[in-house]
């Protein structure tokens, strides 16, 4: 008999007839006597009397107990699943309740299931609300976004002249430099023709500062001390010694905004028809942030007209996702989750449980999307899942290699969740 229990988890007691659970004691005593070396006898081969002295009963038939459990475990969840339509979530906690020879072995498990979430219909009102906030709302560019947008591609596209005139801010240099504390150098504090651009603040305060007034082959010597709040912390505050060798100064020439740049960039006549480019796409941009933020409040409000008893184990695991997220995001800072960690004082569990909120809501938007699909027949169908699919392989080489590789049940699922996902959202904004 299944027993519900609180944070959508279930219990249940099964009885395994002594003939079903005893075959697997001659397995378990293999096993332990793989471990024994017994005069007289091959590894595996000693009988069950003299292993049963030497490593004790309790050994074999707990050996014996955890076989046969974990087989009839499988059997039982998966007539759950059909007979009940519950999907167990994670590993189940086992009890052995009762373990004799000539008996029945019987056990207790817990395990967390995936629970049901109901959305109150009122969520509609509310997503009609948002649906009447964007209707008027149109993706306007202002005047001072695009010009800042033209600045940014004009110093895209600067020229580097070489000048033998003394370093000044703005320039690019090239330069060799040193660095050590306490006459040691310290770690990653050497290198050779390193390009700095003088004034963005790339280096510890007072550094570029230094470069100022240097010309090229000059060299210079100088202390600074790092920054008491310094991300290294066994650097933090400490005087350093630098030495520094100019080999290159490049005076930035960005081009002036006319005619003549719109030209250099190819398929434009001229400035206006850059300017028209360029607004049309930052209001395409603008476009889908704004369909962005209006599908975040769809999940908002399904979210606060959702009713669901979450496992402990789903938000866990998705606050795990988020740290493997998070790792592939810190790789271009040049940093990794423990260095991140040092920084903030934190270990990988405080983290985690930070995360658990946010998480949370991770969880119940995804499945209260999932749910809606079901709802309103929004499933997606086989052809255009299998058209995602493909979609998503083809941006690979060679197919038949990756697809060898691939966990192809995960990205059937992946791509299922996308299609309905969208056809959910397009369903919202037509209320």
């Amino acid at each position: 008999m299944v027993k519900n229990l609180p944070k959508s988890q279930i219990e249940f007691e099964v009885a395994i007839p002594c003939l079903e659970w005893e075959k697997y004691l001659e397995p378990a005593v293999e096993e332990a006597s793989q471990e024994l070396n017994i005069p007289g006898f091959r590894l595996g081969k000693a009988p069950r009397k003299i292993v049963e002295q030497k490593v004790g009963q309790g050994v074999i038939l707990n050996g014996a107990a955890q076989k046969a459990i974990q087989k009839n475990y499988a059997d039982f969840v998966r007539q759950l699943a059909e007979k009940e339509k519950l999907e167990v979530i994670g590993s189940p906690k086992v009890e052995v309740l009762e373990i004799l020879e000539g008996k029945d072995l019987k056990y207790k498990a817990v395990v967390s299931v995936m629970p049901e979430i109901k959305i109150e219909e009122k969520y509609v009102k509310g997503i009609k609300e948002i649906n009447k906030e964007y209707v008027d709302k149109k993706p306007e560019v202002d005047e001072k976004e695009l010009e800042l947008e033209l600045e940014k591609l004009a110093n895209s596209r600067v020229k580097l002249v070489t000048v033998t005139r003394e370093a000044q801010k703005n320039d690019s240099v090239e330069i060799d430099f040193e660095v050590k504390v306490g006459g040691v150098p310290i770690e990653n504090g050497t290198s050779k023709k390193h390009s700095l651009i003088i004034g963005r603040g790339v280096f510890i305060p007072g550094f570029e500062e230094q470069i100022i007034g240097m010309k090229e082959s000059e060299e210079k010597e100088f202390e600074l001390n790092f920054p008491a709040d310094y991300h290294k912390k066994d650097l933090a505050g400490k005087l350093a010694s630098f030495k520094v060798k100019v080999n290159l100064v490049q005076d930035r020439q960005t081009p002036e905004i006319n005619d003549e740049f719109a030209v250099s960039l190819g398929n434009f006549s001229n400035l206006e028809a850059l300017k028209k480019n360029m607004r049309e796409g930052m209001e395409y941009e603008t476009l889908h942030k704004m369909k962005d933020e209006k599908r975040v409040k769809y999940i908002e409000e399904i979210i606060k007209n959702s009713t669901v008893e979450l496992p402990e184990i789903l938000v866990h695991q998705e606050a795990q996702r988020m740290l493997q997220e998070f790792e592939y995001q810190l790789v271009p800072m040049g940093m990794n989750v423990d260095q991140y960690l040092a920084q903030i004082k934190k270990n990988k569990e405080e983290l985690i449980s930070d995360w658990e909120p946010q998480a949370q809501k991770r969880v119940i938007s995804a499945m209260a999307l999932k749910e809606l699909a079901k709802i309103e027949s929004l499933e997606a169908t086989s052809e255009e899942i299998e058209a995602e699919i493909n979609k998503t392989l083809q941006y690979y080489k060679n197919v038949k290699d990756m697809q060898k590789n691939i966990d192809m049940e995960g990205l059937y699922t992946y791509s299922k969740s996308v299609l309905e996902n969208e056809k959910v959202f397009e369903y919202l904004e037509k209320l």
